[in-house]
C-alpha cells in the first residue's frame, strides 16, 4: 500500500528530529575529544570543534602520567565492579521473595521499601549513620549504603513476577528449594533485565563523587570523578598537574578536556556490549506492577 502524503511528511519530520537529536547527543563528545587533542591556541578558540586542526597529544600525556588520576581510576573501577556485582546479588535476594505471592504480608513489605524511594533522612542523618557504622574514610562507604537501590529492585521484582509460576512448581516437584530455583532458573531467565540494571548501577557508581566529598578524607581512597571535579570545576589543575605545566594556563582547556574524555571512555566502551539488552530489559521489567 502506497504511503499517503501525510505519512510521508510525518516520516520526514521524524527522521529530521531523530537526526538532530543524534547530532545534539554526539557533538559534545566530538567537541571535547577535539579540544583534548588540540594545541593551546586551537583549544582556546571559541566556536565549534569538530576535529583537532592542530594535533597535540601533550594534554593526554599529562593526564596519563598523573598518579592521582590512576589512583582515582583504580578506586572507581573497584567501586563500579564490586558495587555492581554485590548490588545485583542483593537486589535478587530481595526482589525474589517479594515477587512470590505466597510471601506473608508481601504488599506491606513492598510499600515500606517503596516509601524509602520518596523520603529519606537527609544528609546530616546519613552522615551520622555512616559515622556510627564506622564507614568513614573506607572504600566500603561507596558500596554498602546504596547496596539495594529501590527503583531497580522493584523493576527486578516486576520481572520476576512475569516468570510463569508453572516453572517454579515443576522445579519444586523435582525437589528444588527456593535458592536452587533462584540460581538455576530465575536468574538465567532474567539476563536482559539484569544486564540493564547492571548498566544503570555501573554508570551510577562510575559517575558518583558526592559521597567521596562527604565521607572520604584520604587522597588514596578518592575516586576518579573527585579528581575530575577538582580539575574541571574547582580549577585545582595547577596543583594536580604541576605549576610548570598549567600554571600559566597554557594547556588548561586541553587538559580539562582530556581528563573528561579519560573519565568517560570506560563507560562508553562497556555500553555497546550491554546495549542489546537495554531496551528489552527495561520494557519487560515494567510489565507488571
Amino acid at each position: 500500500m502506497k504511503p499517503t502524503v501525510g505519512e510521508n511528511i510525518f516520516q520526514i519530520i521524524l527522521i529530521t528530529f531523530i537526526s538532530l537529536l543524534c547530532i545534539v547527543t554526539i557533538y559534545p563528545f566530538v567537541h571535547i575529544a577535539s579540544i583534548s587533542l588540540s594545541g593551546p591556541g586551537e583549544a582556546g578558540r571559541f566556536g565549534f570543534h569538530l576535529y583537532p586542526k592542530d594535533l597535540d597529544f601533550f594534554a593526554w600525556k599529562q593526564v596519563l602520567y598523573q598518579k592521582k588520576i590512576w589512583i582515582g581510576f583504580g578506586n572507581s573501577t573497584f567501586r563500579t565492579v564490586v558495587g555492581t556485582v554485590l548490588t545485583l546479588i542483593a537486589m535478587s535476594m530481595c526482589a525474589y521473595p517479594l515477587s512470590r505471592r505466597y510471601l506473608p504480608h508481601r504488599s506491606f513489605y513492598t510499600m515500606i521499601i517503596l516509601f524509602t524511594m520518596f523520603f529519606s533522612g537527609g544528609i546530616i542523618p546519613s552522615y551520622l549513620l555512616i559515622k556510627e557504622l564506622h564507614l568513614m574514610d573506607s572504600v566500603w562507604v561507596y558500596i554498602i549504603p546504596g547496596l539495594v537501590p529501590t527503583f531497580s529492585m522493584l523493576v527486578l521484582r516486576n520481572f520476576f513476577m512475569s516468570i510463569p509460576t508453572e516453572v517454579e512448581e515443576s522445579a519444586k516437584i523435582d525437589g528444588a528449594n527456593d535458592i536452587r530455583i533462584l540460581i538455576s532458573i530465575v536468574l538465567p531467565l532474567s539476563k536482559p533485565v539484569l544486564a540493564t540494571l547492571a548498566l544503570w548501577t555501573a554508570v551510577g557508581h562510575w559517575n558518583a563523587w558526592f559521597d567521596a566529598v562527604l565521607y572520604i578524607s584520604s587522597p588514596s581512597k578518592q575516586v576518579l570523578q573527585f579528581f575530575l571535579r577538582e580539575i574541571v570545576i574547582t580549577n585545582t589543575d595547577a596543583e594536580t598537574f604541576g605549576r610548570s605545566v598549567v600554571g600559566n594556563f597554557k594547556y588548561e582547556h586541553s587538559i580539562k578536556a582530556a581528563t573528561v574524555m579519560f573519565a568517560a571512555l570506560p563507560i562508553l566502551i562497556v555500553y555497546p556490549f550491554l546495549q542489546k539488552y537495554f531496551v528489552k530489559g527495561t520494557m519487560i521489567g515494567s510489565l507488571k506492577g
